[in-house]
């Protein structure tokens, strides 16, 4: 089975060596996101903003693979603080509709550029 990378304009380019995502057969594995506007390449400010924009570029690249957050099976989180769970919460049940699917959120110690949250996902296509 060979791999298909997927790049779109409409998400953070990459700011180091790996790809957005990597399509293989039907599953979609796509990089960690921050909460980097696409187009200043800036974050946003404060963690609800940038948990907001990941989730916008995990749709951006969700999309540009033929998928949307619907196709999610799994996110892997990663927050600076994990007081900034709730919030969290908050905003993965204002973009995302039962069933949802698996999830693993940790504390770490830095995230590239200063970020407070990096969100990860793979994608099962039909």
């Amino acid at each position: 089975m060979s791999k298909q990378i997927i790049h779109t304009d409409n998400a953070p380019a990459a700011v180091g060596t790996y790809s957005q995502a990597v399509k293989v057969g039907n599953t979609v594995y796509i990089s960690g996101q921050l909460g980097l506007d696409p187009v200043s390449m800036e974050l946003k400010d404060g963690f609800k903003a940038q948990a907001i924009q990941a989730m916008d570029n995990l749709q951006a690249i969700a999309a540009a693979a033929g998928g949307s957050l619907d196709d999610v099976v799994k996110f892997n989180v990663s927050l600076t603080d994990l007081a900034d769970f709730a919030t969290l919460n908050e905003i993965f049940n204002e973009q995302l509709t039962a069933p949802y699917p698996a999830r693993a959120a940790v504390q770490v110690a830095a995230l590239p550029k200063g970020g407070v949250v990096e969100i990860e996902a793979i994608l099962h296509l039909a």
